[in-house]
């Protein structure tokens, strides 16, 4: 992802938004990356609908109605509303919850699709409700290694159950049971079917890998997505799949048809089904979809609102995303297109990275981008009945490795190895249990870390915070016991009234916070930003005696005695002023200055006195250390006496310095 700094220079002109002047004023940009997204969007809403359970034309509906209603409601000016993988696994989970066969059964499985509907309508309700009461805080709250682990095990069950079809078998079950499975299925493949697939996946990671590689723009303006539409499209042709026939291959019969098709109605009127109801009537039922209405919401939610922050984040006019207003036009949309038979949907982080790239300025593009959607599907849906459901599964083992890529797991790594620990717990526990009991586990693995670690118990829940003024517009914000992601929502709210609401510079101290985690290290981050794009500065001090848990800027920190170096420089004192400002130059943030009397060998040894002289200490890391050793010895030296001494010592910085 190229990010784009808060401190890089803005893009120049003013700022588009998405008002009635930015609809005509920006009308080309946002018209021609509506268009092209529509053209990534399309196979990942026909695709994600299929392996959430849900027909087909049901991830187009709500693609279209986020794209319309949202559009006028959210102030998330970048991103794309539609239906997401991340999701796949809480959709399926609840059609199946309600008796969801896979098509053994057509009027179960019917049946399952209106009960979840009538979830999605309640979740929706919820949703809005969240925006209302002003939930949007709550994404501060779950760690970003648990997020990141749920992110990777919603991935791996993408693949698990996609690599099945996209060979041609199917795949039913727990996502564990399903890998046991899965060298069986592969093995029994159907040929042509997996051909189709196979080369869809070539295509994917293949073309993937040289767009990013590749400075031409024409190449990396094409979606990989249809590329490969125009390849399995003619191949299915070529194969036959509009008819039902069999081949034989080595020996081995096979059969093709039309079940290896997508298939939408001619007519979009009669495609709308409405919910069944009986999902919270029927006492057998109701605790069920009362938990599905808490994934639906609580899970679409957060992965909204961190898609939404994630986009804020490489916008180019760095245009702030009102978190409960997007929850409360995600949650509206929710609602009305589940009454008519669509999927949850939220904002999408993949699609709002090339709605970016495309040039989008306003969220426009979000509203061209399913008016195409409605179009193409309204009037050539036989065009999409010739798409392969391989090549359509093909796009999802893709989006599923992404999202369970190695990389994920060497960046987390790198933050830490207790991240790391943090991330594979969360990834395990969802695959052996489900999302929430998973998140659950991981939430408590972190904060058993944090225990081992020495986190005070009672700075679990509440941050305890010392707020003193320095100076006209700044203040310094201290932090006791611990700073950590539990306690973190009232600690931000308190830097916000204090700087962005009281305009107000903010230093915050960490010196006596007995434990910094990763997840407010990168928040902090975060609020930088924020309060740089808002024209007031938040400086982050105190970190100087915590002991980091990796060499990542963004790791997590434990108050403790630090391994530095201690330059010690005797010289006369007339050159201390100079002295002091080159250590300042050479990276030194502090020193201490002692008069002193003292002879060198020559005085000794032709019994002069001793002389006034000043010994200048210095504590630093070794890098700045060694600078400031090269500079005594060789410049310093040439103009007066000097003598240098390097050791290493063990700091605690117990206050402030």
């Amino acid at each position: 992802m190229n990010e784009v700094r808060a401190n890089e220079a803005l893009p120049s002109g003013e700022v588009p938004l998405g008002n009635a002047a930015g609809f005509i004023n920006y009308l080309r940009n946002d018209l021609i990356s509506g268009l092209l997204v529509f053209l990534i969007a399309l196979p990942l809403c026909l695709g994600i609908s299929i392996a959430s359970g849900f027909p087909p034309i049901a991830g187009v509906f709500t693609a279209v109605a986020g794209a319309v209603l949202t559009t006028f409601i959210s102030n998330s000016e970048l991103t794309i509303k539609g239906p997401a993988a991340g999701m796949i696994v809480i959709v399926v989970g609840a059609v199946t919850h309600f008796g969801y066969t896979g098509g053994s059964d057509p009027a179960a499985d019917f049946q399952a699709y209106r009960m979840a509907l009538a979830v999605g309508v309640v979740a929706g309700v919820v949703q809005i409700l969240f925006g209302l009461v002003r939930a949007g805080v709550l994404g501060d709250f779950f760690p970003t290694s648990v997020v990141h682990g749920m992110l990777a095990a919603i991935g791996v069950i993408i693949m698990v159950k996609q690599l099945p079809v996209a060979v041609g078998q199917s795949a039913k079950g727990e996502p564990l049971e399903i890998l046991r499975e899965l060298p069986e299925k592969l093995w029994h493949a159907n040929p042509e079917i997996a051909l189709i697939g196979l080369v869809s996946l070539l295509i994917l990671f293949g073309f993937g890998y040289w767009k990013s590689k590749t400075s031409n723009k024409l190449i990396r303006s094409i979606p990989a997505q249809l590329l490969v539409l125009v390849v399995a499209v003619p191949m299915g042709m070529l194969f036959d799949l509009g008819h039902e026939h069999t081949y034989t291959f080595l020996g081995h019969e096979y059969q093709l048809g039309e079940k290896f098709l997508v298939t939408v109605p001619s007519n979009l009127l009669q495609a709308i089904t409405t919910p069944d109801w009986s999902a919270f009537t029927n006492p057998d039922s109701r605790w069920g979809a009362a938990k599905w209405v808490l994934m639906f919401a609580l899970i679409g939610s957060l992965e909204s609102m961190l898609s939404a922050k994630a986009i804020d984040m490489i916008d180019p006019w760095k245009r702030k995303t009102n978190l409960n207003r997007d929850l409360l036009g995600v949650g509206l949309a929710n609602a009305l297109v589940a009454l008519i038979g669509g999927l949850p949907m939220i904002s999408e982080i993949v699609r709002s990275k090339a709605n970016i790239d495309n040039g989008a300025r306003t969220r426009f593009a979000d509203f061209w981008h399913g008016i195409c959607l409605l179009a193409f599907v309204a009037f050539l849906p036989a065009l999409i009945h010739r798409v392969p459901l391989s090549a359509l599964a093909a796009m999802l083992v893709y989006t599923g490795f992404r999202l369970a890529s190695p990389t994920e797991f060497i960046n987390v790594y790198k933050i830490g190895r207790e991240q790391l620990l943090i991330f594979v717990a969360t990834l395990i526990a969802v695959l052996a249990t489900d999302l929430l009991v998973g998140i659950a586990i991981g939430i408590a693995v972190k904060l058993s870390i944090h225990l081992l670690n020495g986190l005070p118990l009672r700075s679990i829940f509440k941050p305890y915070l010392e707020v003193t003024e320095q100076g006209p517009s700044r203040v310094v914000v201290s932090a006791r016991g611990s700073a950590v992601f539990s306690n973190f929502i009232p600690f931000r709210r308190q830097i916000e009234q204090l700087g962005l609401e009281g305009n107000n510079d903010v230093v915050v101290d960490f010196s006596h916070a007995e434990l910094v985690d990763h997840s407010v290290m990168e928040k902090m981050h975060e609020l930088e930003d924020e309060f740089h794009r808002a024209g007031k500065r938040l400086e982050v001090q105190g970190l100087e005696g915590h002991r980091q848990f990796s060499g990542h800027p963004l790791a997590a920190r434990k108050r403790s005695f630090t391994p530095l170096k201690r330059v010690t420089i005797v010289t006369d004192p007339w050159i201390e002023e100079r002295l002091v400002k080159r250590l300042a130059e050479l990276g030194a943030s502090g020193y201490t200055s002692i008069p002193c009397r003292g002879a060198g060998r020559s005085r000794l040894q032709a019994g002069l006195g001793s002389v006034e002289q000043v010994r200048v200490e210095v504590v630093t890391p070794a890098a700045v250390a060694n600078e400031i050793v090269d500079f005594v010895s060789g410049e310093l030296s040439t103009e007066v006496p000097a003598s240098v001494c390097l050791e290493t010592v063990e700091v605690n910085f117990a206050g402030k310095y």
